[in-house]
């Protein structure tokens, strides 16, 4: 075909060898631990059937039948679940896609490439699937998530990731991919997270990259910076890299790595000083700038301190080593996430092998953080959302109204199990010495095995299983005294401010430790936060326990509550809305307020706050009933409509929120639930939308599950309240 008629780069269809039978994939899910197996033969495939879930996750057709048309509220909830109850699995829990950010992926192949891994080409093919899937249309790029403007970090990342999985140079979309980023200074311009990958992968040059001295670590735990003090995610992330910091690692130069040594700049490799760009950066990517004390630190790390450095490096490199094996150890390997999971793998093959048992156990749990979907392969912000999505599913149905009817009961008594299983029992082996906080009786966010304590995952899993178990019919599963030892690990969470973090309590000054905040492209990640989200969520798990229970620990609890409403009532903006840290935004944190002001006493009729943010909600009202925010709430702090108009998920948000606080009008809640009604499929599901949540202010991640969940909640909780009515 001459070039002139051929079609645009972004709308070529994909040749046959770029797809894989979708038909061939399975979920497999052992208590909890989710992977994708591709089956090789008609043999397989047919002694090992596809489910419901294989295919909607896949975004193949369900199979599942169509439902009785709603037009009442339950009759909404029925259908829904009639749907979403296929979607469960054996354990007991829901899976999904917890995707979005488009800088997991390459941390991952980069480790795959220089650990000599091998990666199945029905792997390879699906990431590069993913990757074309979400390349920004209109310039040929990627962003920091996948709704996000494509930046030098986004670009860089995904377009050395294509190559390193068998993309030629010279596809039409990687040399738009590539003139784009030329355009925008080149790897060069990158955050200190690309240029430490990058490094590592031998396409750039270490002298560029800023200092992650491990002799950190050495500093006592009395000095206000040690990096114990540090969020977790962050020391995490900063163990690993320091050891491979401090040791220069850089994969040995192949043909693949040469060529993208020439791909990834505007000018020639030989001819960079990539001493001189150390700090340089693209405005597209420069979210948190570098502060003039941490320029001055890390000129010192550089031209000063190294002789000093020296001294103590082997000392260093030891110890951090050692806390890279507890983590490890701690987690059965699975780690805390993504990002420092791959970066623990290259530093237990630097000091143990390549061939060592430590990086074969790694290799085999990358996959937990692998999803398939409709357009390919992408990586996951956790191994998963299981105790967090499974929690509010039960949650939804009791609040719903609808828990006892006998066709829930298994899926109901399946999760429950799921909870049951999923609670922690023990503490971590080493605890006080490699910095973990209390973990006996909590909930994770995903499974047992990642095994970190999260205080609002600990509030809602504790929650669900009472209202479950206070319901005729339940089982007593998760005991009193395992009740008590979560609210214990509660108990030991509360900041001095009053408010709740999330994994911890927050350890060091916010002001000073965020001055050293090199990781340009996120805000608030060097310390723990009260978030309104977390402080919420055990107010309402410590009420319903001090009713449950109202003999434990009593005055311990009403302390505390009392402190943290305090805390969420002078969180409260001027406007009346509060800004969510782990969904977008402001509706979704107001929702989780106007639920905790509730549980203690304080709605609409009586509480000033409660009207105020009544009345905030109500003014983003859309005119067909709904909530639409967009992400771009997060970065700038303020309400921004969503550019597609009202989404199912906010809008359920609101609909609860409004209920929660017992507005006496129903007619704007009625609204908005017309409009959940009117977007529920024939088959009971409702269609993915915008993305959903948030983390570190910038960077998006979907929570496909919520536009299960909350639209369940929100409608059942009108109907119990308004009466079940026809709506259309």
């Amino acid at each position: 075909m001459p070039p002139a008629e051929r079609a645009p780069w972004y709308e070529r269809a994909a040749t046959k060898d770029e797809r894989t039978d979708r038909t061939r994939w399975r979920l497999l899910d052992e208590r909890g631990r989710q992977r994708w197996k591709y089956l090789k033969t008609k043999k397989e495939a047919d002694e090992w059937p596809q489910t419901a879930a294989d295919r909607f996750h896949l975004g193949l057709d369900t199979q599942l039948p169509d439902q009785s048309p709603a037009h009442t509220p339950l009759e909404a909830v029925h259908n829904g679940l009639s749907f979403f109850s296929e979607l469960q699995l054996d354990p007991g829990n829901w899976a999904c896609e917890y995707g979005g950010p488009m800088f997991l992926l390459p941390g991952c192949v980069i480790t795959w490439y220089v650990t000599g891994t091998d990666v199945p080409e029905e792997t390879k093919t699906e990431i590069r699937n993913y990757l074309w899937a979400r390349q920004n249309k209109i310039d040929g790029g990627w962003g920091l998530h996948i709704e996000g403007d494509s930046s030098v970090f986004g670009t860089a990342m995904n377009y050395t990731t294509l190559r390193l999985l068998g993309a030629p140079a010279d596809d039409l979309r990687l040399i738009k991919a590539r003139a784009l980023l030329h355009s925008m200074g080149g790897a060069l311009m990158g955050p200190h997270w690309t240029k430490f990958w990058l490094s590592v992968l031998g396409v750039y040059e270490w002298e560029g990259v800023n200092p992650v001295p491990p002799q950190l670590w050495l500093l006592p735990d009395w000095v206000p910076i040690a990096p114990w003090r540090w969020w977790v995610h962050m020391r995490q992330v900063f163990l690993p890299m320091s050891f491979i910091w401090s040791h220069r690692y850089s994969h040995p130069l192949t043909p693949l790595t040469r060529q993208l040594r020439n791909e990834l700049y505007p000018q020639a490799y030989a001819a960079i000083s990539f001493a001189a760009h150390r700090n340089s950066i693209s405005p597209k990517d420069n979210y948190h700038p570098k502060t003039a004390l941490l320029n001055t630190i890390n000129w010192a790390l550089v031209n000063v301190l190294p002789p000093v450095m020296s001294t103590i490096q082997k000392r260093a490199e030891d110890w951090v080593y050692e806390l890279i094996q507890m983590e490890d150890a701690n987690t059965d390997y699975a780690n805390l996430g993504p990002v420092n999971a791959p970066m623990n793998m290259i530093a237990r093959m630097i000091r143990e092998g390549v061939d060592s048992e430590p990086v074969k156990r790694h290799r085999d749990r990358l996959d937990d953080f692998l999803w398939v979907n409709k357009e390919g392969m992408l990586m996951n912000g956790t191994n998963g959302v299981q105790t967090w999505d499974t929690a509010f599913v039960i949650q939804a149905v009791v609040e719903a109204g609808v828990a006892q009817d006998p066709k829930w009961h298994p899926m109901l008594l399946n999760a429950l199990k799921f909870l049951d299983d999923q609670q922690i029992r023990e503490e971590c082996r080493d605890q006080a010495k490699c910095y973990r906080h209390n973990r006996k009786g909590a909930w994770a966010f995903s499974t047992r095995d990642q095994g970190y304590t999260v205080s609002d995952c600990t509030a809602e899993g504790a929650k669900s299983v009472m209202l479950l178990q206070a319901l005729p019919g339940f089982p007593t599963l998760v005991d009193r005294s395992r009740l008590e030892d979560a609210i214990d690990v509660l108990l030991t969470m509360q900041n001095s401010t009053g408010g709740f973090a999330s994994y911890e309590q927050t350890r060091g000054n916010a002001t000073l430790m965020e001055s050293l905040n090199a990781a340009e492209v996120f805000g608030n990640i060097m310390v723990e936060y009260d978030y309104p989200e977390c402080s919420t969520a055990v107010v309402t798990g410590l009420a319903l326990f001090t009713k449950t229970f109202p003999d434990y620990r009593a005055e311990d609890i009403k302390i505390t509550m009392k402190r943290a409403v305090d805390w969420i009532s002078n969180a409260q903006r001027p406007d009346g809305a509060w800004y969510g840290s782990w969904g977008i935004c402001f509706t979704y944190a107001t929702m989780f307020a106007l639920e905790s002001l509730a549980a203690v006493g304080d709605t609409y009729a009586s509480s000033k706050r409660a009207q105020a943010a009544c009345k905030f909600l109500l003014e983003h009202q859309n005119a067909d009933g709904g909530w639409g925010e967009s992400y771009r709430s997060c970065e700038i702090q303020e309400w921004v409509d969503h550019p597609q108009g009202s989404q199912v998920a906010q809008t359920a948000w609101a609909c609860i929120a409004l209920m929660e606080a017992d507005f006496p009008e129903k007619e704007p809640i009625a609204r908005g639930l017309k409009l959940i009604m009117k977007r529920q499929q024939a088959n009971g599901e409702w269609l993915q939308e915008g993305i959903e949540g948030v983390f570190n202010k910038t960077c998006m991640i979907s929570y496909p599950n919520y536009k299960f969940v909350f639209p369940i909640k929100a409608l059942g909780m009108f109907a119990r309240r308004h009466g079940d009515a026809a709506l259309i």
